[in-house]
């Protein structure tokens, strides 16, 4: 079935205001949290890393650093958290009409995408307060915001689609999530993980090998300051390239997948 068929388009277009009403139906100050809960939970980070612990202390604009990457790991975090649920959420939905299956990780795709944009924002006027000058660089970011979500989006497809089955998913993803962050550096410098803060370590290289490391540090790189460490820069040249195509690949190998259990999730649900 084709995703961008007239029906398809109208459902996702539907999909996507819906979810984006309900998401904070009832607060008293609405879709302000979009921008509120992200800059809340940083002030507590920044508190508890940056202040106290001194993580960063020699980097520069460690704490745009710091947001830029909270809100990078929100958006991963979101897509494959509301992904994973959103095909028994709509289970009522899939019994009555037929329609491409994938359209529901894309509406909940896109209403994340719509936080991360207005995150990326409060990021980019957060680091011209701080005396951030933007480069030529910047251009990067549109094709690293695609890399992003094709990871996310690969993903979202395999626990939709585990999760139709096995709804224990749900808390080890949970456990799975927490510890993945800590193993990307959202919330301390690369060159923590060095020897004497200079010499690179063989478990900082493998943790660079990992695709959302890869894309944090790029976008730091890229945003913020040359100084933030990239893939490329502490990785063989021969193995640098790994975590630029798991992203793509992963999204290829988890919509296969989805597509050929999808005719099952009707009956199953």
């Amino acid at each position: 079935m084709n995703f961008f068929d007239k029906k398809n388009k109208i459902l996702l277009k539907e999909l996507i205001k819906t979810d984006f009403k309900l998401r904070y139906q009832g607060s008293a100050i609405g879709y302000l949290w979009s921008i509120l809960k992200p800059v809340l939970l940083f002030l507590v980070m920044y508190v508890v890393f940056v202040r106290f612990l001194r993580f960063g202390a020699g980097v520069p604009h460690f704490a745009v650093a710091l947001l830029l990457g909270m809100t990078v790991w929100n958006f991963f975090s979101e897509v494959t958290n509301m992904g994973m649920i959103s095909i028994v959420s709509r289970g009522d939905l899939m019994r009555k009409i037929s329609f491409s299956k994938p359209i529901i990780i894309f509406s909940v795709t896109a209403n994340a995408l719509i936080n991360f944009g207005i995150n990326l924002i409060v990021v980019l006027a957060f680091a011209l307060i701080n005396g951030v000058w933007f480069t030529p660089k910047i251009l990067f970011l549109p094709f690293l915001t695609i890399e992003l979500i094709l990871l996310s989006v690969g993903i979202a497809f395999f626990l939709a689609t585990l999760f139709v089955k096995y709804r224990d998913l749900g808390p080890v993803w949970e456990v799975f999530l927490q510890a993945f962050m800590y193993a990307t550096p959202i919330i301390y410098p690369v060159t923590m993980l060095f020897t004497n803060g200079t010499r690179v370590t063989w478990y900082a290289r493998i943790l660079m090998l990992n695709p959302m490391a890869q894309i944090v540090q790029d976008l730091r790189y890229t945003l913020i300051d040359p100084v933030n460490i990239t893939t490329w820069q502490i990785v063989p040249m021969s193995v640098a390239w790994i975590p630029y195509v798991l992203s793509p690949i992963i999204f290829m190998l988890g919509l296969t997948f989805f597509n050929k259990q999808s005719s099952k999730f009707a009956e199953i649900i």
